[in-house]
């Protein structure tokens, strides 16, 4: 059996995991691995869609031989060795360099493990591979625009919406066995959760994506109001375009709320999860309440969560967790 890698599971997942990061390491060691490994080869293919500096079809193809290998579809070993050298992070380089190694630790897990995985990561790199060639052309100049709501929320799935139905039939199948839990109430709140927390991204990011040419704000939502996406790029025309993005901060919160609803009918005695899930939903809620009072064009305003607000959060959590009422509380308080 495949052995599974302490380092790359570990200082590697922490280096390129970020935030995702202070999740993980919470989680119950039946469930951590799956996950984490799952994350990495996530990131392994985000960093390949990112490299902009490789050319697009190097990069649908590079993307693609990985996701053949992930999904079992092709045996030959991959040579990233490229575009590892196009990484301005050293951590992103040596995860291209050791793909091999984290692509090989699926044999590690059981037979239906390895196939959650794969199937996540099916719909990851899919949504991957329909980005770079929607996107492919777009710059600042040539901004290019999603269509319908449809889309931006096909777009949210593909990219996190998966991830909570994933997350979901593993803790189901190694945590919740004999728990009295509503597995299909999970499964619809789980994907709702990961959409959520992407779309928060989404409108977080707004102004830098419109300088590289992407718009995930739909162009037939846009049209009625008389704007187009490169008008987006001036924050004078923030008041005209706020109430369509108040619509969107709604539906994030509707979503998070979801999300909340969600980690609280997991069972009480699985606190690691719950607390797992509790604190990017209310990091997500924090942010919107932010992005409620900015303007949200302005490249200048970039909205951030600091570091003392998140240890806020989690102190809270750790702090009310034996308090359902105040518990309860915690999702309320930061959006009322």
């Amino acid at each position: 059996m495949a052995q599974r890698s302490p380092e790359l599971l570990g200082s590697l997942l922490k280096e390129v995991s970020r935030s995702f990061y202070l999740t993980m390491r919470i989680l119950p060691g039946a469930v951590r691995p799956q996950i984490s490994l799952a994350y990495l080869l996530a990131r392994a293919t985000d960093t390949i869609a990112d490299t902009e500096i490789v050319s697009l079809e190097r990069r649908l193809d590079a993307l693609e031989d990985l996701r053949g290998r992930i999904l079992g579809k092709n045996q030959h070993a991959l040579n990233l060795g490229e575009l590892a050298q196009q990484q301005g992070s050293a951590s992103e380089k040596i995860l291209l360099e050791r793909v091999e190694e984290a692509v090989a630790m699926l044999a590690s897990f059981s037979g239906e493990d390895q196939q959650r995985i794969r199937d996540v990561l099916d719909t990851i790199t899919g949504g991957q591979a329909l980005d770079l060639q929607r996107f492919g052309g777009a710059n600042e100049k040539q901004i290019v625009a999603l269509q319908t709501d449809a889309e931006l929320d096909d777009y949210t799935y593909r990219v996190a919406g998966c991830v909570g139905e994933f997350w979901t039939k593993i803790c189901v199948a190694h945590l919740f066995q004999n728990a009295a839990v509503d597995a299909d109430f999970l499964l619809a709140n789980g994907v709702r959760f990961g959409k959520g927390l992407q779309l928060v991204n989404i409108l977080r990011d707004l102004p830098r994506d419109l300088r590289n040419g992407r718009c995930y704000i739909p162009g037939d939502q846009l049209a009625p109001l008389g704007l187009s996406p490169e008008d987006l790029l001036s924050p004078a025309n923030e008041p005209k375009f706020r109430p369509l993005y108040e619509q969107y901060l709604n539906l994030a919160q509707e979503h998070l709320a979801a999300g909340w609803d969600y980690t609280n009918h997991l069972p009480r005695n699985h606190s690691r999860v719950r607390l797992a899930c509790a604190w990017p939903i209310l990091i997500g809620a924090k942010t919107l309440g932010k992005l409620r009072l900015e303007n949200v064009l302005d490249p200048a305003q970039r909205v951030k969560i600091c570091r003392g607000e998140v240890r806020e959060i989690i102190a809270k959590s750790l702090l009310f967790y034996p308090f359902s009422s105040a518990w309860s509380r915690q999702f309320t308080n930061i959006v009322a």
